[in-house]
């Protein structure tokens, strides 16, 4: 005879069953009975206790882009919920498997402005794959197991399930089976569109590669370093497809956009034949789009099909997976030497080091820069070290310059652009890859926002390489008001609290630096100790990140040295 359990116990068995390992979230009276059932499964799943709903989304994403696996948030009603809007957007955007529940009041309540209720399914609609209330608790397991699918079929993105309380309470026969829909058209690629594409490749003489996030998401690192190797094409890549291939790699140019590398940036409209894998063609990539790539035709490789034609039209499409994609091309596509081109990409690649690069690793100035930082972590950090940033200065400059030595070892907010992501997302990043170096770098603005998760990492006892770039400043907008307005620093300057006094009521182990005289040994013993470090590093005010395209212009514009000059 079928045993009726709760609602709230059909949750938590259906998530096992969908293999999920770990949970993050923050308790409240909408889920309290979901967090009931919890209790009695503590042996089969892990939850951990984040000290804030945005905190519990961003350890999700963090946990979800170094695994490869669905990021699972708990949440409870009104204000628990409309915590994780920032979180769904930044994972919708940037292409994050997540998959929240949330409580919400019971439904005989449901609109009548009861106590912390609030309508999440509407306003989550824009920042949400899919969205879901559920008021019965025959429905739940159903539900739950369609939406791990969704989360991770396709592209991927955030997926909200809103589950009323006396849904949670409810008895019911539980029945798992394992959602797969079967009239899910798998995409056949055009061959003869392929075929197409292989032969403009071929006949290129000036060919460049744009590597996207989409490589990661279909595991095909090994099939893009096969086709590069093959093909001696230069390649560049957006922020999210940072790890995709190796930095030491010789046909790596670097990052592309308004703080990447010179050479990819200049040469991008030089460039015959463009092939786009895994990328949406994004303004910071591209410039201004009426004088990007005018000369090239390009090929573009994508799993969505709405990012097609959305902001570039292209010569070639094809839709579908990159991976299988990569395969059936690199069996048709010439073996090819490009030493001309890759001529081209070495000349202003020693350009930018000569300028930039050795001014930023081996400076005069009175200050640290960012760069010599970035350089010393790459002297003593370990092979298999997964990059988390935050957003602003430090983290083009860590995107710039980091080694990149393993799969899904760039995780930041690219699109959104998230203030306060990395210090949550260095949790999850770290639960994610246990065997990993998790690597966070934060600016003293940043880190203020989710400062509340060194709670977290307290509590859970968790080993994360902190380094806080700290310039008393928020770094870019500053670097903009000097620039566009005349050094006007409005609002720009932080006072900062005494971080010693606050790292140490957590426990957690810390050291400020002020000059450079012991940066390297102090950079060293924080990636070889084995606890959690946090190394906060005064640098220069006004340091600035260069290159870089400013806003509107033309990639072709990028500037190595300040716009004044």
């Amino acid at each position: 005879m079928n045993k009726y359990i709760k609602g709230s116990e059909i949750i938590i068995k259906t998530l096992i069953l969908e293999k999920t390992k770990y949970i993050f979230g923050y308790p409240g009276g909408a889920i309290m009975p979901i967090y009931d059932a919890l209790y009695y499964y503590i042996n089969q799943i892990s939850h951990i206790l984040t000290r804030h709903e945005q905190g519990a989304i961003h350890a999700a994403q963090g946990y979800a882009r170094v695994s490869g696996k669905v990021g699972v948030c708990f949440t409870t009603s009104g204000p628990g919920a409309t915590n994780l809007i920032t979180g769904l957007a930044d994972s919708l955007i940037d292409s994050t498997a997540i998959l929240c529940i949330t409580g919400q009041v019971s439904s005989n309540l449901l609109g009548t402005d009861a106590f912390q209720e609030t309508d999440i399914i509407d306003i989550s609609i824009p920042v949400t794959k899919w969205n879901y209330q559920v008021t019965k608790a025959k429905d739940i397991s159903y539900i739950l197991s369609k939406g791990v699918f969704i989360a991770q079929s396709g592209r991927p993105g955030p997926v909200l399930i809103d589950i009323t309380k006396d849904a949670q309470l409810e008895l019911s026969n539980f029945k798992y089976k394992k959602y797969l829909n079967i009239f899910l058209k798998k995409k056949k690629i055009n061959i003869k569109k392929l075929e197409k594409a292989a032969n403009i490749i071929n006949n290129s003489s000036k060919p460049f590669i744009i590597i996207g996030q989409g490589i990661i998401l279909a595991n095909a690192e090994k099939e893009l370093k096969e086709f590069i190797e093959k093909t001696n094409i230069p390649a560049a890549s957006t922020l999210l497809g940072l790890g995709a291939l190796k930095t030491e790699n010789i046909l790596n140019m670097g990052m592309l956009g308004m703080h990447g590398h010179y050479a990819p940036n200049i040469l991008t409209n030089k460039s015959d034949v463009i092939l786009a894998i895994g990328m949406r063609f994004d303004d910071r990539v591209t410039g201004d789009l009426t004088q990007y790539a005018k000369k090239s035709n390009i090929i573009h490789i994508d799993i969505d099909e709405s990012e097609i034609h959305k902001n570039m039209n292209t010569n070639i499409f094809l839709l579908g997976n990159c991976k299988k994609i990569l395969k059936l091309l690199l069996s048709k596509i010439e073996i090819k030497k490009n030493k001309k081109w890759k001529k081209f990409f070495i000349f202003l690649k020693k350009k930018e080091e000569k300028k930039v690069i050795k001014n930023d690793y081996y400076t005069n100035n009175i200050g640290i820069t960012m760069g010599e930082v970035i350089h010393y972590i790459n002297l003593f950090k370990k092979k298999k070290s997964v990059l988390v940033t935050d957003v602003g200065q430090h983290q083009m400059s860590a995107s710039r310059y980091f080694n990149f030595t393993c799969k899904k070892s760039q995780i930041t907010s690219g699109g959104l652009g998230t203030m306060g992501f990395a210090l949550p997302a260095s949790i999850g990043a770290k639960i994610g890859g246990k065997n990993c170096q998790i690597i966070c770098i934060v600016g003293d603005g940043g880190i203020q926002m989710t400062l509340q998760e060194l709670g977290t990492i307290m509590q859970h006892n968790i080993t994360i390489k902190i380094i806080l770039l700290n310039n008393n400043y928020l770094g870019m907008v500053r670097q903009w008001q000097e620039f566009f307005f005349e050094r006007r620093y409005s609002s720009t300057k932080i006072i900062n609290p005494d971080f010693l006094k606050m790292f140490y009521s957590y426990g957690i182990k810390y050291k400020k630096i002020l000059n450079r005289k012991y940066l390297k040994q102090d950079i060293k013993d924080l990636l070889n100790t084995k606890n959690t470090y946090i190394l906060e590093i005064m640098i220069e005010k006004e340091y600035k990140v260069f290159p870089m395209i400013t806003p509107g212009n033309s990639i072709e514009k990028i500037r190595l040295k300040s716009i004044n000059e």
